[in-house]
C-alpha cells in the first residue's frame, strides 16, 4: 500500500453529487460532524470490478444516518451508482470504498438540526488488511482495556463514526505490545468483537459466535454465518465469556478489510487454525468474486 498520505492521493472522489478531483475533496474545520461525532461511514470492497453486497452496506449507511437522526439526500440506488461511478472514474476493478456521510458546518453547537449533510465516496487499492504469510498462520490479538458501550448509552447498531474512538485506542495499543488487533468485551464483561472486526470460534465441529445486540452486525460477519450453514456446519450466536476462550480449537475474525482471518492467539488462550477455518476462508474467497453472468 501506498505511503502518500491520503490527502495528497491523485484520483477522483465522489462529493455531494459530484466526481472532483482528490485533493479538492474538503470540508471546513468547523464541520460538526468533525466536533461531534456526527458522521457514519461503510467499509466496502470491490472484487473483479463488482461492489461485494453494494445495496446492503447502502441501505446500512442510510439507517446508520437515521440512528444519528439525520436523513442522507440520496437514495440507496443513488449511493450504488456512486460508487460505480466511482470504480470506474479511478479505473479500477479490485478496492476498497469509504462512503462518509456528515453533518456539515452551518451550526456549531450539539444542537445541528440545520446543517447540510453532506455524503462522499472515495475508493482506493488495499490489500489484504493483516500481511498474506501472517494471516496463513493465525494472528495474534490483545486484550482491550475499553469495552463496547451499553446500548443504552450509545447508537451500538450504527456504523458510526464516534464509536471507533476506543477501537483505535485499543487498536494501538495492541500493535505497539506486537498483537495485530485486540479483542473488546462488552459492557457486561461478554466477548463482544475485535476493533474493526466480528469474532467466531470453533469447538467440536460448532462454530460460536457472540449475538451481535452491543456492537455491530457485520455484514461479513452475516455472510460467513450464511456460508457455514450452507456447508452443513452447526452456528450457535450466543453469549460468550472470556474465561471460555480455552475450550475453543478454533478462532478466525471477519469483516471487509479482514476477510475471513485465522487467529492463533488471543491473550493466554491459543489457537490452531484448522481445516473448518480453510473451509470458510476459501468459502468466502469464492462468495465475493463476480459470478459469471448468464449468456
Amino acid at each position: 500500500m501506498s505511503a502518500t498520505p491520503f490527502d495528497q492521493r491523485d484520483g477522483w472522489i465522489w462529493y455531494d453529487g459530484q466526481i472532483v478531483p482528490w485533493k479538492d475533496a474538503q470540508l471546513h474545520v468547523l464541520s460538526h460532524g468533525l466536533h461531534y461525532g456526527s458522521s457514519v461511514f461503510e467499509g466496502e470492497r470491490a472484487y473483479g470490478g463488482e461492489i461485494f453486497k453494494s445495496t446492503e452496506h447502502s441501505e446500512r449507511l442510510k439507517k446508520s444516518a437515521e440512528i444519528l437522526d439525520f436523513e442522507i439526500p440520496y437514495t440507496v440506488a443513488e449511493i450504488d451508482a456512486a460508487k460505480r461511478l466511482v470504480l470506474e472514474k479511478n479505473g479500477m476493478t479490485d478496492a476498497y470504498l469509504r462512503p462518509v456521510a456528515w453533518r456539515g458546518s452551518e451550526m456549531m453547537g450539539v444542537a445541528a438540526q440545520d446543517n447540510k449533510i453532506h455524503l462522499a465516496i472515495a475508493a482506493w487499492e488495499w490489500p489484504s488488511y493483516f500481511n498474506p504469510a501472517e494471516k496463513m498462520k493465525g494472528i495474534r490479538i490483545d486484550l482491550a482495556d475499553y469495552r463496547r458501550p451499553d446500548p443504552a448509552t450509545a447508537p451500538s447498531t450504527a456504523k458510526a463514526a464516534g464509536l471507533y474512538m476506543i477501537c483505535t485506542i485499543s487498536k494501538h495499543r495492541a500493535e505497539r505490545k506486537g498483537f495485530a488487533d485486540a479483542l473488546m468485551l462488552d459492557w457486561q464483561g461478554r466477548v463482544a468483537e475485535c476493533t474493526g472486526a466480528n469474532v467466531f470460534f470453533i469447538r467440536d465441529g460448532v462454530v460460536h459466535t457472540p449475538i451481535a445486540d452491543a456492537f455491530l452486525d457485520g455484514i461479513t460477519r452475516r455472510t460467513v454465518i450464511d456460508l457455514a450453514k450452507r456447508r452443513g456446519f452447526e452456528v450457535e450466536e450466543r453469549r460468550i465469556m472470556p474465561d471460555e476462550l480455552q475450550s475453543f480449537n478454533e478462532c478466525f475474525i471477519t469483516g471487509t478489510a479482514a476477510e475471513v482471518t485465522p487467529v492463533s492467539e488471543i491473550g493466554p488462550y491459543t489457537f490452531k487454525p484448522g481445516n473448518m477455518t480453510k473451509v470458510l476462508m476459501e468459502d468466502y474467497a469464492a462468495e465475493v468474486q463476480p459470478k459469471a453472468k448468464a449468456a
